[in-house]
């Protein structure tokens, strides 16, 4: 595939090391999924905040729309880039050895008034691709679509479960 095909990313996933690359990569999947292009990159608060900076302030000229950032402990990744830019910010408290993620929630949470951090649960890489995806359909009613689509098999999927084959009592 040469690069005039190749889709520009439009929502940044970033991870504060490669160890969160796991997680990451499922909001990656889905993001797959959906046919929404995105990159994948390790983005520093602590260790590279030169490069933090560049990287929230040249996305939206590179075509980024939401970014979805990964961290652990500390978990300064998501509200740094939050306040070096305009674009949503949904962060992925990565789980932790010691407190299990619990330290990154709380980190990445309590953003000062002002710098909004939309966040999910603790390694949830997956919802935060949802909600990424959700805020691109307000402007792609074809997005829109797959995502509806997405929710009925996941709906469906409970709903033909083995359990449910007997109707309920009554």
């Amino acid at each position: 595939m040469d690069e005039a095909t190749v889709e520009r990313p439009v929502v940044g996933i970033v991870g504060g090391s490669r160890s969160d690359f796991p997680i990451l990569e499922r909001a990656q999947a889905v993001l797959h999924e959906l046919g929404i292009p995105s990159e994948l990159r390790v983005v520093s608060a602590h260790r590279t905040p030169d490069h933090l900076f560049s990287y929230a302030e040249t996305a939206p000229g590179r075509g980024i729309r939401v970014v979805i950032a990964g961290a652990g402990g500390a978990a300064h990744l998501p509200g740094m880039l939050a306040a070096k830019t305009m674009l949503p910010v949904i962060g992925v408290p990565i789980p932790t050895a010691h407190l299990g993620g619990l330290d990154s929630l709380l980190s990445i949470v309590q953003m000062p008034r002002g710098i909004p951090v939309a966040t999910v649960a603790i390694g949830n890489a997956e919802n935060a691709a949802l909600l990424a995806a959700q805020i691109l359909a307000l402007g792609d009613e074809g997005l829109a679509g797959r995502i509806a689509e997405r929710r009925e098999a996941q709906a469906a999927s409970v709903l033909d479960d083995e359990s449910n084959r007997e109707p309920l009592p009554g």
